[in-house]
C-alpha cells in the first residue's frame, strides 16, 4: 500500500502546548509503479529557497517540480533536497518503471490538429465531401496517417501543417534518432547524385506534455535541420491566403497549363504579394472548404527555395533535397535521412533545449514557392514511427 510520508515541525514553545509534535504531508509517496515511458508529475507540498532532484544519484533538476519519466524497466531511487535555512529536507523514494499492460504501437495513434495551407491536393488529400465539418476531416486525416494506414495527406503551401500524437511518450535516446516521417519524396533519374527531384520538405516541431493535460498547448521547439542557421532561412515569417474573390477576372497562362493565373492572393510578412494558380491538373478548391473565414494566416521558419527550372522556360523543374532534418525531403527508403534526434530541439531563439522525450509532434511545410505546371511546394505524408519500440511481428534484436 502506497503511503505519505509525514515529518515534523518544530513545535512553538508557547504555553498551553503539549508534547504532541504536528505533522506535514510532503505529498510525495513512499513508492511507485508506473508503465515505462509514461509521467509521473511530483509536486511536493513542502517549499524552501533551493530545490535538487537525484535519479539513482544524478542531478536531473532544480526545480520545485519534476517530472520522471524512463524508458527502461527497473528501480530508480529518487532523492529530493530542499534547501531552506529554516526547514531543510531531504528525502528519498523509489519508483518501480513496469512494462505496460497493454503493448504500445510505434505508429501515429491520434491527430490532433490538421490545418492545410491552400494546395492542388487540397480537399483531395483527404477528400472533402459535402456536409463535411473540421471535426470530420480530422478524422480522415487521423485514419490516413494512424497505425499503418500509409495513405498520404497534403499540408498545402507554406505554413500549412499537422499535428499527431503516439499512445505513449516518445524518448530522447542520447545518440540516437528517435523517430522517423515517411513522406512522397523521389529522386529524379537524370542526376540522381545531385538529391533533387521532388523534395517539398516540411519543418518538423515536437512538444512535450509538461502540464499532463494530454493536450497540445505546452511549448513548441523546432528540430533545427540542416538550414535552420543558414543565412536564406528566415525564422518568424508569416503568409496569409485569401479566400479566391468570386468575382475576379479568371486568366490563363499562355501554354495552356495553368486555368487562373490568379486564383489565390497571399501577402507575407516581408510585404511581398502573390498569387497561388489552379493548375489544369487539380480543377478542385485549392481553399480548404470546411474553412469559413476569408483567409488564413501561418507562421513559421521558411526555408530558402529549393527548385530549379533545368529547362529554362517551366517545363522541367527540379526540386533538391536539403541535407536532413526535414519531411518528404528524401525518398523512402533513406530511412536515417528521414528520421528524427529529439536533441535537435531549439527554442524560439535558436537555443538547444534538453527534452526527456515528446508527445507531440507538428509537420509544416517550410518552403514558399510555386513551379509552373508541378504547382506549388506542398509538403505531404502518410506514417510516422517510434523508433525505439519495436513493430508488431519483428524480433527484439
Amino acid at each position: 500500500m502506497k503511503k505519505s510520508f509525514l515529518i515534523p515541525l518544530i513545535p512553538l514553545m508557547l504555553p498551553g502546548c503539549t508534547d504532541e509534535v504536528p505533522m506535514v504531508n510532503l505529498g510525495i509517496d513512499d513508492v511507485y509503479y508506473i508503465p515505462r515511458m509514461k509521467k509521473l508529475a511530483l509536486h511536493p507540498a513542502l517549499t524552501g529557497e533551493r530545490y535538487q532532484w537525484t535519479v539513482n544519484g544524478e542531478i536531473v533538476s532544480t526545480a520545485k517540480d519534476y517530472i520522471f519519466i524512463a524508458a527502461g524497466e527497473g528501480r530508480y531511487e529518487i532523492e529530493l533536497r530542499i534547501f531552506d535555512p529554516d526547514t531543510p529536507y531531504d528525502y528519498t523514494f523509489e519508483v518501480n518503471v513496469i512494462h505496460e499492460d497493454v503493448e504500445y504501437s510505434p505508429y501515429i495513434s491520434k491527430v490532433y490538429e490538421y490545418c492545410p495551407a491552400p494546395g492542388q491536393f487540397v480537399n483531395e488529400m483527404p477528400r472533402f465531401e459535402v456536409g463535411d465539418s473540421y471535426a470530420s476531416i480530422l478524422q480522415k486525416a487521423e485514419e490516413s496517417i494512424s497505425g499503418t494506414n500509409d495513405i498520404m495527406i497534403t499540408l498545402g503551401g507554406f505554413g500549412g501543417y499537422v499535428t499527431f500524437g503516439f499512445d505513449h511518450t516518445v524518448m530522447n535516446i542520447p545518440g540516437q534518432k528517435d523517430f522517423r516521417i515517411w513522406g512522397n519524396c523521389f529522386y529524379e533519374l537524370l542526376q540522381p547524385e545531385k538529391k533533387g527531384g521532388s523534395a517539398e520538405p516540411g519543418i518538423v516541431m515536437v512538444s512535450f506534455d509538461k502540464n499532463c493535460n494530454g493536450l497540445p498547448d505546452d511549448e513548441w521547439y523546432e528540430l533545427a535541420g540542416s538550414e535552420y542557421f543558414s543565412e536564406s532561412t528566415r525564422h518568424g515569417y508569416r503568409v496569409t491566403y485569401h479566400r479566391p474573390d468570386p468575382d475576379r477576372q479568371i486568366v490563363p497562362d499562355d501554354d495552356n497549363s495553368l486555368d487562373d493565373i490568379y486564383y489565390i492572393r497571399w501577402e507575407d510578412s516581408e510585404g511581398v504579394e502573390g498569387y497561388m494558380p489552379k493548375n489544369i491538373f487539380h480543377n478542385q478548391d485549392y481553399f480548404p472548404k470546411w474553412i469559413s473565414g476569408e483567409s488564413i494566416s501561418f507562421a513559421g521558419t521558411l526555408l530558402p527555395p529549393n527548385a530549379e527550372d533545368l529547362s529554362g522556360y517551366g517545363a522541367y523543374y527540379v526540386l533538391y533535397s536539403y541535407p536532413w532534418g526535414y519531411v518528404d525531403n528524401h525518398p523512402n527508403e533513406y530511412a536515417d535521412l528521414n528520421s528524427f534526434d529529439i536533441s535537435w530541439a531549439v527554442d524560439s531563439e535558436g537555443n538547444c533545449v534538453d527534452l526527456p522525450g515528446v508527445d507531440f509532434v507538428r509537420v509544416y511545410t517550410g518552403v514558399n514557392q510555386y513551379c509552373g505546371w508541378l504547382g506549388e511546394t506542398s509538403t505531404e505524408l502518410s506514417r510516422a514511427q517510434d523508433l525505439h519500440i519495436v513493430p508488431p511481428g519483428i524480433p527484439e534484436p
